[in-house]
């Protein structure tokens, strides 16, 4: 028998005992407008195109991507970030169809924000890799390098024409100095001062983008790492988060989510800004592939990986589940 003082007289189970009681005293909870939609619209396809890498993901047509906005809308997501994959012949050295009023990403923000008004964010990727021959995310120069400041001067035609196409928000991905600042002074120029920047601060030249590739039909030969960073680096991210917001960003992200938590927590306490972070398609590949092995429970991975992102500091979250994440807590509700 136990005699009274010898047994805890604190027990933290108390607050476990029911599902009630651990939801009463939950400390992070997600919800259906923490999330944004990554999606991609293929230019020239007659159906959704399946992406091997990425079970459940698609290359839309101009029609599914409308209905998958619409139904982004009904979940209560709060926006859709466009990728637009052009057919491989118009691609060339300087990303010509990033610039083109009729560009495939162009054309698919005009129809999205017809589709959906302003009861979604229409977001657009703001880089040339999809639409460059060789898959950089810049312009090269004759040693095959990416030429920075030649770079800036397409981001600025590409934050002009994607803004004239409708997107509310624009997401320069490239990782170059200055992006931020050509892009801003950009927009102004054409009296879209409305039009926020969600900058891509702290992007990694990770491993886990690999699905990815597939999804953009990308061209890239070498890799990126002059441009993206250093994943061994913590003071670079912080370094980088300072000049952006100098340089007049709206909102910033982290990008991989789950490798670089540390990252997302150490800008969330900096900041006064909302901060993003995107559960890349690597972090959504593994998953689906154990899950498809049985390994582990798919729906509940899903939920932890997106709560740990937001528990770190996360005011939105770019992932592949994002209407799916959505539905299944509005239905718990």
């Amino acid at each position: 028998m136990t005699t009274y003082g010898s047994f805890p007289g604190t027990r933290p189970r108390r607050l476990r005992t029911t599902p009630a009681m651990r939801r009463m005293v939950a400390e992070t909870r997600l919800h259906p407008a923490d999330f944004i939609l990554p999606a991609f619209v293929r230019e020239g396809a007659d159906e959704p195109v399946p992406i091997a890498a990425m079970p459940g993901v698609v290359q839309h047509t101009r029609d599914s991507l409308k209905k998958a906005a619409a139904e982004a809308v009904a979940a209560g997501v709060s926006g859709i970030m466009l990728f637009g994959v052009p057919e491989e012949s118009k691609k060339d050295a300087v990303g010509t169809p990033g610039t083109d009023p009729d560009g495939i990403l162009q054309v698919a923000l005009r129809d999205v924000r017809a589709e959906v008004g302003d009861d979604l964010l229409v977001m657009s990727d703001l880089c040339l890799d999809e639409t460059t021959d060789h898959g950089h995310c810049g312009v090269l120069d004759e040693q095959g390098r990416v030429d920075n400041d030649a770079t800036l001067e397409r981001y600025a035609e590409m934050a002009q024409v994607q803004a004239d196409a409708g997107a509310h928000v624009v997401g320069p991905s490239g990782m170059m100095d200055g992006q931020i600042g050509v892009v801003r002074d950009a927009l102004d120029q054409i009296g879209r001062e409305d039009v926020a920047i969600l900058a891509y601060t702290a992007k990694y030249a990770s491993a886990f983008y690999g699905p990815f590739r597939e999804a953009v039909a990308s061209s890239l030969q070498g890799d990126r790492k002059t441009y993206q960073q250093d994943p061994a680096n913590v003071r670079e991210s912080m370094r980088e988060l300072a000049l952006d917001l100098e340089e007049g960003a709206d909102m910033v992200m982290v990008k991989p989510a789950g490798p670089y938590l540390d990252i997302l927590a150490r800008v969330a306490d900096t900041v006064d800004v909302p901060v993003a972070a995107y559960q890349i398609s690597g972090e959504y590949s593994m998953i689906e592939a154990a899950a498809e092995k049985g390994w582990i429970d798919r729906d509940r991975a899903i939920l932890e990986t997106l709560t740990g992102i937001k528990r770190a500091g996360a005011r939105n979250i770019l992932t592949y589940w994002a209407t799916e994440a959505a539905q299944k807590l509005s239905a718990v509700q």
